[in-house]
């Protein structure tokens, strides 16, 4: 059944392509969640449909949205099974992704995930049926992907908020701005202290 919102939503969720990808990323934000190791079967608090779900892996963070009854949506690599699209270095140079619906546990695995709905305080949930609904119309469906401003946060945010929030985004174009400013600085004053080498006295 096609919805009225249906074609909104994929123009929203069809990111933009850029010339590099990956689908987790990030550095950790202890700030917000309760972490559950799922190696471990003692979890605080059991995830509710619609909320955020932040996994860690060894390097980044990967973001999903807990579906209820287990099941989670999730951004994977395209040319790659489920199974070894979990976590993968193909990912990182990738330029489309498909949302996948996948069983919490096994996208976790050994790894660590806590539920982390740290933008609530900034931004109004959606209702759990329309965050559900919504996220049922991607089921399978491919989407281009960028590292900066359309990562997995950005996706799963867009499903629980109707817009996309990415602090491990803003945080990475902060990193690259101030390399990018230093580089800059280093270049003129080894410009600088060249000529002034070469002034006759």
């Amino acid at each position: 059944m096609i919805h009225a919102n249906e074609e909104d939503l994929k123009q929203q969720i069809t990111f933009p392509p850029s010339e590099r990808a990956e689908f987790c990323c990030g550095m950790m934000d202890s700030e917000h969640g309760t972490t559950v190791n799922m190696a471990s079967s003692e979890a605080d608090e059991e995830p509710q449909p619609g909320d955020l779900i932040e996994i860690f892996r060894p390097a980044y963070q990967h973001w999903a949205l807990y579906l209820g009854d287990g099941y989670i949506i999730n951004l994977t690599p395209v040319d790659e099974s489920q199974a070894a699209a979990v976590s993968s270095v193909k990912s990182v140079f990738s330029r489309k992704a498909v949302v996948r619906m996948q069983l919490l546990k096994e996208v976790v695995g050994g790894d660590s995930y806590r539920i982390n709905n740290k933008y609530d305080d900034s931004h109004t949930p959606l209702a759990v049926s329309e965050i559900i609904e919504r996220a049922q119309l991607l089921i399978g469906q491919e989407v281009s992907y960028d590292l900066l401003g359309s990562n997995c946060e950005h996706f799963v945010t867009l499903l629980r908020y109707g817009e996309g929030v990415s602090e491990q985004a803003s945080r990475a174009i902060g990193a690259i701005s101030l390399v990018t400013a230093a580089a800059s600085a280093f270049s003129v004053l080894g410009l600088i202290n060249t000529r002034s080498r070469n002034r006759p006295f």
